[in-house]
């Protein structure tokens, strides 16, 4: 259930951010069960950026933009029953298939007037090594994951499904959960690092993220509560054009989550949505998401 370990769509170049902010949110810092899983988590997204601000797409400035992301994480997941530095250990190597649709109202350059664009296709990559620790009610977990660039990514084009870069990103997680009384409290705290472009020799700035969820069991298998993320770009992007002045992008969002845990066929089952709505948006489209998320261990 914590392992979402895989970014896409929002911010950067072309609108394009590794992370994909609010991909952690409930038990953030406790191990998926022994062996395999399948972790699958449905994410769609809608958005826009007003006429007042631009955004380096496909090589052009455009301004207007609306955005229409659909995207099907598939995330296999190994956790061994064995201990390292005290803590679970676990494995995952993400991927999504996804459909984006984006247009743009007006450009500046050599064209004028109102362009879109769909595409839909495989994503990057992006490998996931996590270490947890337990002690009674408090969970801790430590991650590290990156992005490699294999997706669907044409430098030209107004949207993508990969990101046409590496990047690396490391952080941790913390969880309050007390199955007395219900409660259950996590943060995930990282920090990203990109690599350059090759096709655009553009490098995008590191960014600084928070997920956060606080949530209580109404009974042995409902729990509601909310989620939040804070996104922030600590450095200037390299290669943006002047106009753009830096291009650091900063989001913050909140909404309600609903999860059920129970058993089906006789394994353990976790179900959540999960759903958050964007403020305080800078150099990035400001809309609605929502995540859905379905794990059922082998």
């Amino acid at each position: 259930m914590a392992l979402l370990g895989s970014g896409t769509a929002i911010a950067d170049e072309g609108g394009v951010s590794f992370w994909l902010p609010g991909q952690y949110g409930s038990f953030a810092a406790i191990p998926p069960e022994t062996g395999f899983s399948m972790p699958l988590v449905t994410y769609a997204y809608s958005g826009d950026v007003s006429t007042g601000q631009e955004i380096d797409l496909g090589g052009e400035i455009r301004l207007g933009i609306n955005a229409r992301y659909l995207g099907q994480f598939i995330i296999p997941t190994y956790s061994p029953d064995t201990e390292v530095l005290g803590g679970r250990v676990a494995f995952s190597l993400a991927t999504i298939i996804a459909y984006s649709d984006v247009s743009a109202d007006a450009t500046l350059g050599p064209l004028s007037g109102s362009t879109s664009k769909d595409v839909s296709g495989f994503g990057d990559l992006y490998p996931t090594a996590q270490l947890f620790w337990n002690n009674g009610t408090h969970n801790w977990m430590a991650y590290v994951t990156g992005a490699i660039p294999v997706g669907d990514y044409e430098p030209d084009r107004l949207t993508n499904i990969g990101l046409g870069h590496g990047a690396i990103d490391v952080g941790g997680a913390y969880t309050y959960f007390n199955p007395e009384n219900g409660w259950e409290a996590s943060a995930t705290l990282g920090i990203t690092h990109n690599f350059e472009n090759p096709d655009t020799n553009y490098t995008n700035g590191d960014s600084v993220h928070l997920d956060w969820a606080v949530s209580k069991f109404l009974s042995e298998n409902w729990q509601l509560g909310a989620v939040g993320f804070a996104y922030r770009q600590i450095s200037d992007d390299k290669g943006a054009p002047a106009v753009l002045d830096g291009f650091r992008s900063e989001t913050y969002g909140i909404g309600p989550q609903i999860a059920y845990s129970g058993e089906f066929d006789g394994r353990p089952i976790y179900a959540s949505l999960r759903a958050y709505n964007e403020f305080e948006t800078k150099n990035r489209t400001e809309g609605v998401g929502a995540f859905f998320t379905l794990s059922i261990p082998f």
